[in-house]
């Protein structure tokens, strides 16, 4: 398994601190200005995804809502 690793430097953005994400790894994740991003904080590790990680645990719990009540969507779809 091949990672690719990226260094980047804190940069001082007004009063704040940032990071600058080279245009390679914007163009890989599909963001631009503006975007959204997502930090996930885990033991030896923080992820940055463009995906909000709750909503995965919120299209599940609508998949669970779907399956209890298929019989009543689908006595509402005839």
């Amino acid at each position: 398994m091949v990672i690719n690793m990226h260094t980047l430097k804190l940069t001082q953005i007004g009063n704040s601190v940032g990071l600058i994400f080279p245009k390679e790894i914007l163009n890989r994740l599909k963001l631009v200005k503006g975007d959204t991003v997502f930090l996930t904080d885990a033991p030896g590790a923080i992820t940055i995804t463009p995906f909000n990680p709750d909503f995965d645990d919120q299209l599940e719990i609508g998949r669970e809502f779907m399956r209890e009540y298929r019989d009543t969507f689908q006595a509402l779809a005839k």
